[in-house]
């Protein structure tokens, strides 16, 4: 009688690849020992940085919302230093993202506050 192989429900569904496995250690094998320092080293330095961002993501905006229409409504919690409209590289029409940058971070961090979860174009911008 052949046997199978049961799987209990607790058994992780995502594990790794075999093959995914083996990069892995194989990249460990490559790095230095004390890379682990350097990413301790790295971590303050994007804390500095995000605590003066003025750079935000703007998502799930409609395929029809213009510069304009975001410009206006962004620039009620500041003045925008630039707009950057993520575009389809083939059609070159928006594609539902965009960043917004502030001249200051208080700026941004104001603009979080009062205009995530607003509506644009029937969409909740987020």
């Amino acid at each position: 009688m052949p046997q199978f192989q049961m799987r209990h429900t607790v058994d992780r569904l995502d594990k790794p690849s075999s093959y995914a496995m083996s990069k892995y250690k194989k990249r460990k094998r490559h790095e230095p020992r004390d890379q682990d320092d350097h990413e301790m080293q790295r971590q303050p330095d994007y804390e500095d940085k995000l605590a003066t961002a003025t750079t935000l993501y703007v998502g799930n905006l409609s395929f029809y919302t213009t510069e304009e229409q975001i410009s206006v409504l962004f620039s009620k919690c500041g003045e925008l230093k630039r707009l950057i409209m993520g575009l389809d590289r083939f059609t070159k029409t928006p594609c539902g993202f965009c960043f917004v940058e502030y001249y200051n971070h208080d700026d941004a961090l104001d603009c979080l506050k009062y205009i995530g979860g607003t509506k644009l174009d029937e969409r909740i911008i987020r």
